[in-house]
């Protein structure tokens, strides 16, 4: 996350003759009055902003500055989420009225979202987006443990992509540091008021946690703010390809940005999906209000701090305990014959490659112990996991098992009594099951695999590697696993000209089997296994 200290009075500029002038600043303060966007709807598309707004304690007030300095006709739809008691029906919607000219009405089921409209979630339901339609749902967390801004920050990610603006307002506890997350994954835009403007800062502080957050400010200048950032970014771009060159992205731009990622943090992203790269690149060059891909090298050589939080957003983390509930119930399922085959007394074996902050390899301990304690004591299962990432920082927080109290909407009562300690508002894993798990740094691109596996965990992490990584990798995958062993991958993944090394065992939820096919050499010939060397037992 940038420096929050520029000064308000200065706005941010940039002279493409002179090269960038990029603000220091998470919070380029607009010098100039809010404006409606060049990017709003028009009669015959429906390719709009959606902004979504959530708070609790203390919203109220920041709303009403958010909404009396917005203009009437943006083209932008605005859907407030925020905590209300349940007798509350209606209230806030008469007073978002009083605020604002725009039409103010609470969220029914099946209603088509428009430009120019302010729709409120109701205080009894989760809020759902779904091609542009919105769907109340009855929750299934009780009052206290509901986080329904993450609820909806979800649904809309997936709904409107890179339409997506997520603004976070004055309340306590931590709903929204996980949706925003989501939020910039599909490369929409966080902004978060400034906590020392808050009547309540928690929920603030909690987003900027993440380091996820594109702008900081106080409500009032939120408008501003947005309506600029609608206004530019995200124009249609035609396909690149390797080979291409033009003005603003010479040929040799992307590969000097790799480099000056590599020489700060000795990764090479090289061979991650380009449009991906790219996207995530245009996304800091546009909060920085640099237009050329040259003066965004030159930046990044000027600014240190830009590289690291490149390389961080190039990494975002989004993910959960027990990630899509019905895959990981599939999982323990087809777990119980691979865990019968194996010898009274044996190591089960797994490993967790892009293990971010942890979340995942928990989960997993988790479903594992429940597996081996269903087939008897007289099996007398040992469990070893091999969690890795590339982030020093997500690994340290990892090991440290620390997590903020909003796991309660993804761990069962049962779970959390059994597995986690609460900690001054936090639930930290126990060490019995911390013990379980060895997180270490790893390179997937280059280091050598964890082998002899009867399971490996791989989701949503090939989904952003090229083509080409992900066809040397997958026989890697099969060479680390014991024949009959399991491939965990994310719903968006497939083995697609590898089938005759995995046997699907659940299609939806990308659960299968290693088959006894040796892998060929060609196949095997392209990764570097002498690169590196494990020694997990000292990273732990």
């Amino acid at each position: 996350m940038k420096d929050t200290s520029a000064s308000a009075d200065t706005p941010t500029t940039a002279d493409d003759d002179a090269g960038p002038v990029a603000s220091d600043s998470v919070t380029p303060k607009p010098s100039r009055p809010a404006k409606a966007s060049s990017r709003g709807a028009t009669p015959s598309s429906d390719k709009f902003t959606v902004v979504a707004l959530g708070g609790s304690a203390g919203s109220l007030d920041a709303l009403e500055k958010f909404f009396t300095q917005l203009p009437l006709r943006t083209g932008l739809a605005y859907v407030v989420v925020v905590h209300q008691l349940p007798d509350n029906q209606g209230e806030l919607v008469r007073l978002l009225q009083t605020f604002t000219g725009l039409p103010v009405q609470e969220a029914l089921d099946g209603m088509r979202v428009h430009p120019n409209h302010v729709y409120v979630a109701p205080p009894d339901h989760d809020l759902n987006l779904l091609h542009g339609l919105l769907y109340l749902m009855k929750p299934t967390q009780a009052r206290g443990r509901r986080l329904p801004i993450d609820f909806f920050l979800q649904s809309l990610s997936k709904d409107v992509g890179e339409r997506a603006v997520c603004i976070l307002l004055s309340g306590v506890g931590t709903d929204g540091s996980l949706g925003l997350k989501l939020v910039m994954e599909n490369f929409g835009m966080v902004m978060v008021q400034d906590p020392d403007t808050a009547a309540y800062d928690a929920l603030p502080r909690a987003a900027l946690a993440t380091e996820f957050v594109d702008f900081v400010l106080p409500p009032e200048l939120m408008p501003a703010q947005l309506l600029d950032y609608v206004a530019r970014p995200l124009d249609p771009r035609p396909a690149r390809t390797p080979g291409t060159s033009s003005v603003t992205q010479p040929a040799h731009a992307l590969q000097k940005i790799f480099l000056l990622i590599r020489q700060q943090t000795g990764h090479d992203f090289s061979f991650y999906k380009r449009n991906t790269v790219f996207r995530r690149i245009e996304r800091r060059m546009n909060s920085h209000q640099i237009k050329e891909f040259t003066h965004y090298v030159r930046y990044l050589q000027e600014n240190p701090y830009e590289v690291e939080q490149l390389f961080r957003e190039l990494l975002i983390g989004v993910t959960k305990f027990f990630r899509d509930a019905e895959a990981f119930a599939s999982l323990q399922h087809h777990l119980k014959e691979v865990l019968l085959r194996k010898e009274p007394g044996s190591t089960v074996r797994v490993w967790a490659p892009g293990c971010s902050t942890g979340e995942e390899a928990y989960s997993l301990a988790i479903a594992l112990l429940e597996v081996i304690e269903s087939l008897g004591p007289e099996r007398r299962l040992k469990l070893q996991i091999f969690a890795t990432d590339i982030s020093a920082t997500g690994i340290d927080a990892a090991r440290a098992g620390l997590y903020r109290e909003n796991v309660v909407a993804d761990v069962s009562p049962e779970r959390l009594a059994r597995f986690f300690t609460k900690i001054d508002g936090h639930y930290q894993v126990r060490k019995e099951l911390r013990d379980l798990v060895v997180f270490a740094l790893h390179n997937i691109n280059k280091d050598a695999p964890f082998t002899k596996l009867d399971l490996l965990c791989c989701r949503n992490l090939l989904i952003y590697l090229s083509s080409e990584l992900q066809r040397n990798l997958l026989p890697v995958f099969h060479y680390a696993l014991n024949p009959g062993g399991l491939l965990f991958l994310g719903p968006s993944e497939n083995l697609t000209g590898f089938l005759d090394l995995f046997q699907p065992l659940d299609v939806k939820w990308k659960i299968s089997r290693r088959t006894e096919a040796a892998a060929t050499l060609p196949r095997l010939i392209n990764f570097p296994f002498g690169m590196a060397r494990q020694s997990p037992a000292a990273a732990h």
